[in-house]
């Protein structure tokens, strides 16, 4: 039986502990807030989409970075077993769209009170407000922690559950990343994903609070084709969010840190080909050629883009449809299918939902989740150098690392 501390008590964390507990190991996890699993509070807007329900090989397809090394992680506890584990906790579940599953309480609450539980049962001891200042080690080999008031803790093992960079008032303020390079550990560069992004335009605030459904978004580094989907985005004072840009976000966050600047064009009437879109344009144009384009547009388009549009294509907006030429009527269908912005960077961590980047899986045995060269070293969660799209998946990534390492001990 090993002495096992666990540093940070959210997703990965109570799930490592509670693999630890069920190995009979004496387990402590210390968490540096005033409870437990602070982070899944806020996460699926309250409601906590805790796991996707998919199937194994689909969660993989939606991995960002280095997803082949989740695969012992996942296998051994999957999105099924995770499913299995909060209902035998007594809390009921249920799957909405996109495979996205939520307590049927649609509480997040009671994903912390089933991890709760189940540590409880398993004789884990949890220190509440107790901050980790570093880890001790010797001769390559973990001995201990010490705290903040300068307590030392003696242990066997440790296993790092600290997060990322993102929602830092949850506590995730990257002290695992720095005692992963005080120690001489690889740390990828870190950058926030799953998080908004600016513009340069003065026409995008105009549009401030516009939500576009069933678009398609494209994004490009010249003629290089970074990021192309279908899906919902929204307008902001600063740029662009939503449910397309988040993912966006994680595809071209490292790009644009290089080059400052990529073109995103917007494909507002994807279900229509260009000569379909065209032959719907003149139809409109010719049972309203008396009319003023302004009005006729927003036919084709939600009316805080009408205005936008006007001012694209350099128009007067008491111009009337029957003054309009053919390869003006050319421009607006090009516009209407490539609506384009320019995108000038991420927004900071704070808007963040997770970390891209992190400890270096290099670092690590995938199959034990141990450091590679620090005995009784651990990692879990986000402090690792994997991220996932929305729906779930991060999530899913701190139950299975986090139980991997738990049971590796």
């Amino acid at each position: 039986m090993s002495n096992v501390i666990v540093i940070g008590g959210g997703a990965a964390g109570l799930m490592a502990g509670y693999a630890a507990g069920i190995c009979g190991h004496q387990v402590t996890i210390l968490e540096k807030n005033e409870k437990l699993g602070k982070k899944i509070y806020i996460t699926g807007k309250g409601r906590c989409n805790f796991t996707n329900a998919c199937d194994t090989e689909d969660f993989f397809k939606n991995v960002v970075s280095n997803p082949k090394f989740l695969y012992s992680a996942l296998y051994t506890f999957s999105p099924d077993s995770m499913i299995g584990f909060v209902e035998s906790q007594g809390i009921p579940t249920k799957v909405e769209r996109g495979n996205r599953a939520f307590p049927e309480s649609d509480h997040a609450s009671d994903i912390t009170k089933a991890l709760e539980k189940a540590i409880k049962e398993y004789g884990v001891n949890v220190r509440l407000r107790t901050e980790v200042k570093d880890i001790l080690i010797e001769d390559n080999k973990v001995i201990g922690v010490k705290l903040s008031d300068g307590s030392v803790i003696n242990c066997d093992n440790v296993i790092l559950c600290t997060g990322g960079l993102s929602y830092q008032t949850t506590g995730s303020t990257g002290d695992g990343l720095k005692w992963a390079r005080k120690i001489g550990l690889k740390v990828t560069e870190c950058r926030p994903a799953l998080v908004p992004l600016n513009c340069k335009e003065s026409y995008i605030p105009e549009m401030q609070g516009l939500a576009l459904k069933n678009v398609n978004l494209t994004i490009k580094d010249g003629k290089k084709k970074l990021f192309d989907s279908f899906g919902e985005m929204l307008f902001t004072h600063f740029g662009v969010s939503g449910p397309l840009i988040l993912s966006a976000s994680s595809i071209i966050g490292k790009r644009l840190q290089e080059t400052g600047e990529l073109q995103a064009l917007v494909d507002l009437k994807p279900a229509l080909s260009v000569d379909e879109l065209s032959n719907r344009v003149l139809r409109d144009f010719n049972d309203n050629m008396n009319k003023h384009l302004s009005s006729v547009l927003r036919g084709l388009l939600p009316s805080s883009m009408v205005p936008v549009f006007i001012e694209l294509m350099d128009f007067d907006d008491i111009r009337q449809i029957n003054s309009i030429t053919k390869e003006e009527r050319s421009n607006l269908i090009a516009l209407l299918k490539a609506f384009p912005f320019t995108i000038t960077g991420l927004r900071d961590y704070k808007e963040a939902i997770i970390t891209q980047g992190g400890i270096s899986v290099k670092e690590v045995d995938p199959s034990t989740m141990k450091c590679k060269n620090i005995e009784g070293l651990s990692f879990a969660g986000e402090v690792l150098d994997l991220d996932a799209f929305t729906g779930g998946f991060n999530l899913q990534i701190a139950w299975s690392t986090g139980y991997l390492a738990g049971l590796s001990i």
